[in-house]
C-alpha cells in the first residue's frame, strides 16, 4: 500500500511516496527532467536534496570545528514545505529527530571547509540515520539539479565525520572532476557505516579521497574506483583501519602519482586478496605502506617492472600473513622483505598478453 502526498519544491511538483516494498521513501518528479520508472522502480536519488532517514532518534548537530568557518544551511522535516535555517557553532547547534523522520537539507555555500582543521559537519549528532539524495543541494540550494562542479578545495571535508550514519549507498556525489581534498575525511570514524556511496569521478585531484573512510570498522565492501589517472595522495589512507573490509575495489589505473595509494589499506585486518595492481611504471611512495598491518592478506598481483627504487614500495607489506602468493611481471626482479615480496610467500610469474 502506498501513501501519497503532494508538495512543491522549486518548479517541480513532487509526489512523496512511502513504499513498503522498498523500505525507504522516494520522490517522483512530475516533469521531463526527473521521473521514476514505475516498472523497474528506479529511484532518481540525484534529483533529491540531501536527506537523512532517521533509524534511531536523537539529535542532529550542525557543528563548526572552529569559529572562523561558521556556515548556515536549512533543513525541512515536512518534505520541503517549510525550511528552518541553522547556523553552525563551535559547540554545535542541534535539533531533535525521531525514528522514521526524513530530514532534507540544502544550502548555498561553495565550500564547508577551508582546510583539514577548519570545517563544518554533522559531528556530535546522536541519531542513527541513513543518508541519500544529492550532496550538491548543500551547494546549489533549490537549484542543485545537474551540478557537477566542485569549485573549492575541502568543500565537503569531514562532513559526516564520527556520526552514526549506517547506509550511504544512495548518497549521490555527482562531481565528474574533483577538487583537492574535496571528500577528505568525509566519513572518517563512522564506525556504524556499512554501505558506502558510489564514487564515479574519473578525474581526480590531490588528496581528494584521503582518509575518506578511515576507521569505518563496519564497512565490508569498498565502492568502485574507476579513475585511471591519479593524483598525489588521492587514495591516501582511504580505507585505513577498516577492520571489516573484505572486498577491495578494483584499481584499474596504469598511470600513477606520487603517494597515490599511500597507506590505502593499512590495518585492514580482514582483507585477504589485494586488488590487482596493473601499472608497470611506479611513482615515489605510490605503494608505501599500502597493505601494512593487513594480517590476513595472502595474495598480491603486481605487474610493476621499474621496482629498483625502494621508496615506491616502502614497507608496503609489513605485517601481512606469513604465507601467501605473489604474482609478478616475468621481467621484474624483486627483493624479499617488507618493501618487496613478503618472506615465505610463493612467487609466480604472471601471464602477459599483448
Amino acid at each position: 500500500m502506498r501513501h501519497i502526498g503532494f508538495y512543491n519544491s522549486g518548479d517541480a511538483v513532487q509526489t512523496a511516496i512511502n513504499d513498503k516494498e522498498l523500505g525507504k521513501p522516494y520522490v517522483v518528479y512530475l516533469n521531463d527532467e526527473h521521473r521514476l520508472d514505475w516498472n523497474s522502480k528506479n529511484i532518481d536519488y540525484a534529483g533529491m536534496p540531501l536527506t537523512f532517514e532517521i533509524i534511531s532518534g536523537g539529535t542532529i548537530t550542525w557543528k563548526a570545528a572552529d569559529s572562523e568557518v561558521l556556515k548556515t544551511i536549512s533543513y525541512s522535516k515536512d518534505n520541503g514545505l517549510n525550511w528552518t535555517d541553522i547556523t553552525s557553532t563551535f559547540a554545535g547547534t542541534s535539533f531533535s529527530v525521531a525514528a522514521g523522520d526524513k530530514v532534507l537539507f540544502k544550502g548555498e555555500n561553495t565550500t564547508y571547509a577551508t582546510n583539514a582543521r577548519l570545517y563544518n559537519g554533522f559531528s556530535g549528532s546522536t541519531a542513527v540515520y541513513n543518508v541519500y539524495g544529492n550532496i550538491m543541494s548543500l551547494v546549489g540550494g533549490d537549484n542543485f539539479s545537474g551540478l557537477t562542479t566542485l569549485e573549492n578545495s575541502y568543500v565537503f571535508c569531514s562532513l559526516f565525520r564520527a556520526t552514526k550514519v549506517n547506509d550511504a549507498s544512495s548518497l549521490v556525489l555527482p562531481a565528474t572532476a574533483l577538487a583537492d581534498d574535496c571528500y577528505a575525511s568525509m566519513f572518517q570514524d563512522c564506525t556504524s557505516l556499512e554501505k558506502a556511496p558510489e564514487l564515479p569521478a574519473t578525474a581526480l585531484a590531490n588528496e581528494c579521497y584521503e582518509y575518506m573512510f578511515l576507521g569505518c570498522t563496519s564497512l565490508v565492501n569498498a565502492p568502485e574506483l574507476p579513475a585511471v589517472a591519479l593524483a598525489k595522495y588521492c587514495y591516501g589512507s582511504m580505507f585505513r583501519g577498516c577492520t571489516s573490509l573484505v572486498n577491495a575495489p578494483t584499481l584499474p589505473a596504469t598511470t600513477l602519482a606520487d603517494s597515490c595509494y599511500f597507506t590505502m589499506f593499512r590495518g585492514c585486518t580482514s582483507l585477504v586478496n589485494a586488488p590487482t595492481l596493473p601499472a608497470t611504471t611506479l611513482a615515489n611512495y605510490c605503494y608505501a605502506s599500502m597493505f601494512g598491518g593487513c594480517t590476513s592478506l595472502n595474495y598480491i598481483k603486481c605487474l610493476a617492472t621499474n621496482i629498483s627504487e625502494s621508496l615506491y614500495t616502502y614497507l608496503w607489506v609489513s605485517g601481512v600473513a606469513s604465507q601467501g602468493t605473489f604474482v609478478k611481471h616475468p621481467s621484474a626482479n624483486w627483493t624479499r622483505g617488507t618493501s618487496g615480496i613478503p618472506s615465505g610467500w610463493t612467487v609466480e610469474d604472471a601471464v602477459i598478453t599483448e
